[in-house]
């Protein structure tokens, strides 16, 4: 099969009226089919090009875990009682209390650092070690000491997840005549959970 040959057969494959055409004049022909047949196999490529490739996927689980501490925090504020002139004298104070949500708690008030104290006769101590006697109380009316010892003088609650205040009432009885100064005791306020 010669080069003329090929020419040819080519158009022949193509087109039934190709195998009629002297050689000169298929080889036009020969170059439109070729240039055609070239734009379909571009066009064909850039439409398999374009359509999104089928991608396989796996899955897999991811177990996430915490366990949440009962925990609690405190912070409280001071009581002053002022001036005291030998008249019964009232102040309060706030204990605010967070624990986790659900958390059982009590809060108990220590008797101070003064010599000789106890949770029901507190003292602040002045002058010369000179003694005030105070109470503290769960309630206004102070009828209910609020002592150290959990079930039977400290204050229960149940945690919120936010800060819970309690209010401290404190009172100095009537009739100390004691030195005249500067009076100071320090009360720990523990809560246990």
């Amino acid at each position: 099969m010669t080069h003329s040959s090929r020419a040819m057969l080519l158009p022949s494959l193509l087109s039934p009226d190709a195998s009629t055409l002297p050689i000169a004049a298929s080889r036009p022909r020969h170059k439109e089919l070729l240039l055609a047949g070239a734009g379909v196999l571009a066009m064909l490529v850039v439409s398999l090009s374009s359509a999104p490739a089928d991608a396989a996927t796996s899955d897999a689980t991811i177990g996430v875990t915490s366990t949440v501490q009962a925990t609690c925090l405190n912070t409280a504020t001071p009581l002053a009682f002022g001036t005291y002139t030998g008249a019964v004298a009232v102040a309060t104070a706030t204990v605010t209390v967070t624990c986790t949500n659900t958390t059982p708690y009590n809060v108990g008030l220590d008797a101070g650092l003064a010599t000789g104290a106890s949770v029901t006769t507190r003292q602040l101590t002045g002058p010369a070690a000179a003694l005030l006697a105070y109470v503290l109380t769960s309630d206004a009316a102070h009828a209910v000491n609020w002592g150290i010892t959990v079930g039977t003088d400290t204050v229960a609650g149940t945690g919120t997840g936010v800060g819970q205040p309690l209010t401290i009432y404190g009172q100095e009885a009537a009739g100390q005549f004691v030195t005249p100064g500067a009076y100071t005791d320090t009360i720990t306020a523990t809560v246990t959970y």
